[in-house]
């Protein structure tokens, strides 16, 4: 931000409230935000023959022979699920199915915008994570990989890890995997920035919901050791004495877990305590500010590294974390400097992933897309103001796919094997064709463009 008048908290909400005011007219003008076309050509009736029977028999015949045709001859390779039981929608809570909806669209656009990859919206109506785990099972055959998205924990990790291990298509959870992933991204950069190496730091995580979990375990595979990681729930930090979570260890074992292999300090207390001398602290908690104080945050190590990304608005305030010495501040917002989203990560990871027909999408992987997203912002030009790309650098999500794409085949998870050159050029050509499509089809008016003022 500038130094120029800082808008006040009313000014900040009203702004961060429009999206809402607009979104049930625009939503209701186009009666959603997808609807499926056909990909191949018809030039007369004729063409039925062939696209469906008797010609479609032919294809059918060969996938039965030759399963893998089936990514030949079929859209299967390039159309994702994201599925839902719509527990734990945005910062809504636990909304149901049908409310979840509109979220699952949303992401499915971001899918083909960014990543030209195909999605289905799937809403779940069962709360039982092993009939979700059953159904999605079922549904294999039909898709080339899943998102799941907006489940409540701790039932997320356990339907993820389930899902992982007994399906052949890979299935990734993007509140836990696609946070992790971007958050390390722009961990990587601040810490260059401020001269510090990423397994000397020490970090301070603030809430242990889906994306910080799957943060802390990202960072432990990215090289932290587990020591150097504080960890702070509703309760206070983690740490062997938590009886509370001890007695809870069969409902939710993550947090026990990690409340044995951290916080090598031993440090009890709450957020205060856990952020003394840290040099980076990433919050995913309340969305109030003041739930991070500035007084807490001036006790942080010199050349501090704040994430504060609540949405819609962050635990504190960009400057007042920078009144209290932060050098560097991100957020989940667009109008400050530093957005953390995760819309910069499951596009390219998803794409080079099917790209690639990997089976599945690894921790490995997802380091490798954050690595790339952090050099693609380094070679524009790292300050402090600028650690991570933005969603209209186009060019980030070819060139994510394509670490990803590599990675997968060097960890042998990968059912094609593919040149750098050739896993960029394949990315790159379905991003910017569906971005054409697009836009030709709004030129044309078949996307009407809406209303003046709506």
């Amino acid at each position: 931000m500038s130094e120029e008048r800082k808008p006040t908290v009313e000014e900040l909400k009203k702004k961060a409230d429009w999206p809402n005011k607009v979104a049930p007219g625009r939503h209701r003008f186009y009666g959603g935000k997808l609807e499926t076309l056909p990909k191949c050509s018809i030039k007369s009736f004729d063409d039925f023959g062939i696209w469906y029977t008797p010609g479609v028999a032919a294809p059918c015949r060969e996938i039965h022979a030759d399963p893998e045709k089936v990514y030949e001859y079929t859209n299967k390779g390039n159309l994702v699920a994201v599925i839902s039981d719509g527990t734990r929608v945005l910062g809504l809570g636990d909304i149901g199915p049908l409310a979840g909806y509109p979220v699952m669209e949303g992401k499915s656009i971001l899918f083909k915008y960014l990543g030209g990859v195909d999605s289905v919206p799937i809403m779940l109506d069962t709360k039982d994570p092993d009939k979700f785990i059953e159904t999605v099972k079922i549904l294999e055959p039909s898709f080339g990989g899943v998102n799941l998205e907006d489940i409540s924990n701790p039932k997320c990790f356990y339907i993820l890890d389930r899902l992982r291990e007994e399906m052949n298509i890979p299935v990734w959870h993007d509140d836990q995997q696609g946070t992790a992933s971007v958050e390390l991204a722009g961990t990587i950069n601040a810490l260059k920035i401020v001269g510090k190496r990423m397994e000397d730091a020490k970090f301070a995580i603030i809430g242990t919901g889906a994306a910080n979990i799957a943060f802390v375990r990202i960072l432990i595979s990215a090289g932290v050791p587990p020591k150097h990681i504080v960890m702070v729930d509703s309760k206070g930090t983690l740490h062997p004495g938590r009886k509370d979570l001890e007695d809870k260890k069969e409902s939710n074992p993550y947090k026990w877990h990690y409340a044995q292999i951290t916080n090598g300090e031993g440090i009890v207390g709450g957020i205060k305590e856990a952020l003394k001398g840290a040099d980076i602290m990433v919050s995913a908690s309340k969305s109030e500010p003041g739930t991070i104080k500035k007084e807490w945050v001036a006790g942080m190590a010199d050349d501090a590294i704040v994430f504060a990304v609540a949405n819609p608005l962050p635990e504190i305030w960009p400057w007042d974390a920078k009144e209290a010495g932060a050098k560097i501040i991100g957020t989940g917002r667009s109008d400050f400097p530093n957005q953390v989203n995760n819309s910069l990560g499951f596009p390219g990871i998803f794409r080079g992933t099917l790209d690639v027909r990997a089976k599945t999408i690894t921790d490995g992987m997802a380091i490798a897309a954050a690595y790339e997203l952090a050099k693609v912002a380094e070679e524009k030009g790292l300050s402090p103001d600028y650690i991570i790309p933005n969603m209209d650098q186009w060019e980030v999500f070819p060139r994510e796919a394509t670490a990803v794409g590599m990675k997968a085949i060097e960890e042998g998870v990968a059912r094609r094997k593919l040149s750098r050159d050739e896993l960029y050029e394949m990315a790159a050509e379905r991003i910017k064709k569906t971005r054409e499509k697009v836009k030709h089809l709004m030129e044309v008016g078949y996307i009407p463009e809406l209303p003046e003022g709506m």
